[in-house]
């Protein structure tokens, strides 16, 4: 259900915002999509931020594109941390760039890309583009070896 509200948002969000170019970022499944006049072009794996450092949901747009950057704030405490293909997000340190992604959050809070989409996406991307950013992300440690039950079987009377 989740899936369905997510895609019904983003078509929508497609005729909301201005311009024709569109990436959104499902949390869920640790996807990014690019769009452009409503149809997809490509999408490639993602890793968004650890538990403790939260990737942002909302709408942004993309507010400066460097191939090379070094961040400012990681690590702690002069920063230095490459991000290549680097698009800004905010300027408080979110952004999208070229790094290690797995199949879970794995970031300080920024949109990690593989090698590859990385640099696809930065090249097709515009200052201004609109980037999308939904759902909740699976966290790796999230209550490791605990299976969740659901069924609506059960008699809720002993």
């Amino acid at each position: 259900m989740k899936t369905i509200i997510l895609w019904s948002l983003l078509f929508l969000s497609t005729y909301i915002y201005a311009g024709n170019k569109l990436i959104f970022v499902d949390l869920d499944e640790q996807l990014a999509y690019a769009y452009e006049d409503d149809e997809l072009l490509f999408k490639g794996a993602i890793s968004s931020g650890v538990q403790e450092h939260s990737t942002p949901t909302g709408t942004f747009k993309v507010l400066e594109k460097k191939i090379s950057h070094k961040s400012n704030l990681w690590p702690k405490p002069n920063g230095g941390a490459k991000m290549h293909y680097m698009l800004r997000l905010t300027y408080d340190g979110i952004a999208m760039h070229l790094g290690t992604v797995g199949k879970y959050p794995l970031s300080h809070g920024c949109i990690r890309m593989k090698n590859g989409f990385a640099q696809k996406l930065w090249t097709w991307t515009d200052v201004g583009t609109t980037v999308q950013v939904m759902g909740y992300p699976p966290y790796k440690n999230d209550e490791p070896g605990i299976e969740i039950v659901y069924d609506d079987t059960y008699s809720i009377d002993p």
